[in-house]
């Protein structure tokens, strides 16, 4: 099967090529034209900042790297769980937004189900399948990044660190899985020094340390938080 993903084809060693899709670069000024208009003071800056890390993940080479290395795609798809959608719920305006266990649950499981490999497969097979992988995944990580921020601190970290296991039990299965199963990545990775299976290892490596740190550090801050001397005077 010939794979056309959303970023071109898999880049050749040394190759950093750039995505300059004018549709994709529209939303990316339009989003941050609304951040300057409607949000202020901090909220701004989240909000900016959270452009900025969609921008690298969507137009910088990583973009195009992702095409040929799974461990690239897991970058981005860290990128926009664990910075980016923290960033656009603390840009959101402080609310209820609904349950945390059931906002927990539904990130772990769009995150699990897309790093199916059929799942995966299609999505790098077509561009509306991309992104509505993409958006599905960005969209359940901000709903789980508000509800956490909204709730109170011994739920919050109960939740971030229930996200933790559920990221590092899925980095753990690509990284002890006998063989590799992205069929996309089948060649792609051979230009960059890594078998299939090395790649995969390493994208595995990456879900099971760094990205589930993110969620631990959440947690520990939030607990901080929870027992430190002005815990009452500065919710979060």
């Amino acid at each position: 099967m010939s794979w056309t993903p959303y970023c071109g084809p898999a880049p050749a060693f040394g190759e950093w090529r750039w995505n300059l899709d004018p549709i994709l670069l529209a939303v990316l000024v339009a989003a941050a034209g609304v951040v300057l208009w409607r949000l202020e003071g901090r909220r701004r800056g989240y909000g900016l900042a959270a452009v900025a890390v969609l921008a690298v993940g969507f137009v910088s080479p990583l973009c195009a790297l992702s095409s040929a290395l799974f461990s690239a795609r897991t970058v981005h798809h860290v990128l926009l769980v664990g910075v980016a959608a923290p960033l656009l719920a603390a840009a959101l305006p402080m609310r209820r937004y609904g349950s945390l266990i059931l906002a927990t649950a539904v990130q772990a499981v769009v995150f699990w189900a897309w790093h199916a490999p059929d799942a995966y497969g299609a999505a790098l097979s077509n561009d509306a399948v991309y992104w509505v992988m993409q958006i599905s995944l960005l969209a359940s990580a901000v709903w789980f990044w508000c509800a956490v921020r909204s709730a109170s601190a011994p739920a919050a970290v109960i939740a971030l660190l229930a996200a933790m296991l559920a990221m590092g039990l899925l980095g753990a299965v690509l990284t002890f899985a006998g063989q590799a199963v992205y069929a996309p990545h089948a060649y792609s990775t051979l230009a960059w020094g890594l078998t299939p299976l090395e790649d995969q290892q390493a994208a595995g490596l990456i879900m099971w340390a760094p990205a589930a740190a993110l969620y631990l550090f959440a947690a520990l801050w939030r607990l901080g938080r929870m027992i430190g001397p002005d815990a009452e005077a500065h919710p979060v």
